[in-house]
C-alpha cells in the first residue's frame, strides 16, 4: 500500500463506488485553529479532525503532543467514520505534518490502508478541482485500535538507537545545533542523533521529492533499507512527516513520538550542541 496519493489519483478513487474517507486534519504550529478553515472550504465528503484535541493527549511531561488516550482516539476515528476496511485518505493545508500524524498514528494502530494527500488541499485545488462548505454526516465508523503496526520509541530506545544505528533530528538545524530554541526548554539535541530537517523532504509547492531522491538524500546520512532507523522532531508531528517520507523512499522508521519537548524537559538527560553528530 502506498503511503502518499497524488490529487488527480485521488478523484479518480473518490468516483468509484467505495471511495475512501476523507480526513481533513488542518492545523498548524502556534495556530490559528483548523476549524473555521475547513468550515470556509473542504473536499467534498471530509470530516475534520483536531489534531491537538484528537490525535495527541494534553501536553505535559510526556510532551507537547503526547500520544492520544487510546479509547478517546479510538471514538474520535469512528466519529470520523473510519472503519477497518474503508480506506482513508488524510489532508491538511499542505504543509504535510498535521495529515503525516493522522497517518502514522492510524497506522500504528493497525488501520491497513491510509494516506497522505501530496500537497494537501493547494494540490487538490491546483487540478481543478472543487471544495465545499457542506459538512457531511458521517456514519459510524467500526474501527479498533491494535497498537503496535509501526514501531514507536520511548526516551531510552531514541538514547540507545542514536548509539547503534540512525537517529534523525526532524527540526530546522539552527534549533538541532541550540543556535535557537524558540519553544522547549534548552536547545540541541540527543547525543548521536543526525540532523535532517524536514523542510527537505519535499519541493517548493509541498509535495514530496521523488522516491529515489528521498532514498538517495537518507542513504547520505545512513538512513537505509538495512540500518535501524529512528526519528524525532518537537513534539512528534513533523517527525511523522519524515517517518511518511522514509516510508516512499523504502525505508521503514520508528518515531519517538515525546520528542524533544519530552526530551529537554527532563533536566537529568544529556543535550549535545553543534554541527556534529555527537
Amino acid at each position: 500500500m502506498h503511503a502518499i496519493i497524488t490529487a488527480s489519483d485521488l478523484m479518480s478513487e473518490l468516483a468509484e463506488e467505495q471511495p475512501p474517507l476523507l480526513l481533513d486534519v488542518r492545523w498548524q504550529l502556534g495556530g490559528p485553529p483548523g476549524r473555521p478553515a475547513y468550515e470556509a472550504g473542504h473536499l467534498p465528503g471530509a470530516v475534520y479532525v483536531d489534531l491537538d484535541t484528537e490525535l495527541a493527549a494534553p501536553p505535559g511531561k510526556a510532551g507537547r503532543h503526547p500520544l492520544p488516550d487510546l479509547s478517546a482516539f479510538a471514538a474520535a476515528m469512528r466519529r470520523a467514520g473510519v472503519s477497518q476496511d474503508r480506506r482513508v485518505v488524510a489532508y491538511d493545508g499542505g504543509q504535510g505534518w498535521a495529515a503525516a500524524r493522522a497517518w502514522w498514528l492510524l497506522r500504528w494502530a493497525g488501520h491497513p490502508s491510509v494516506r497522505v494527500l501530496d500537497g494537501g488541499l493547494p494540490a487538490w485545488t491546483a487540478v481543478g478541482s472543487a471544495l465545499t462548505t457542506d459538512e457531511p454526516d458521517a456514519a459510524e465508523g467500526d474501527f479498533v485500535p491494535r497498537p503496535g503496526a509501526l514501531p514507536l520509541l520511548e526516551a531510552d530506545d531514541a538514547a540507545a538507537l542514536a548509539r547503534r544505528g540512525v537517529l534523525l533530528d526532524a527540526r530546522a538545524g539552527e534549533r538541532y545545533r541550540g543556535e535557537v530554541e524558540p519553544i522547549d526548554p534548552v536547545g540541541g539535541h540527543i547525543p548521536g542523533a543526525v540532523s535532517a530537517p524536514t523542510v527537505e523532504n519535499v519541493t517548493a509547492d509541498g509535495h514530496f521529492l521523488p522516491a529515489d531522491r528521498l532514498a538517495e538524500r537518507f542513504a547520505a546520512l545512513g538512513a537505509t533499507e538495512d540500518a535501524e532507523v529512528g526519528v524525532y522532531c518537537g513534539s512528534g508531528v513533523s517527525a511523522a512527516h519524515q517517518v511518511l517520507a522514509l516510508a516512499v523512499a523504502g525505508v521503514p522508521a520508528a518515531l519517538y513520538v515525546g520528542s524533544w519537548s519530552e526530551w529537554s524537559s527532563d533536566g537529568g538527560r544529556p543535550v549535545a550542541t553543534g554541527p556534529e553528530r555527537g
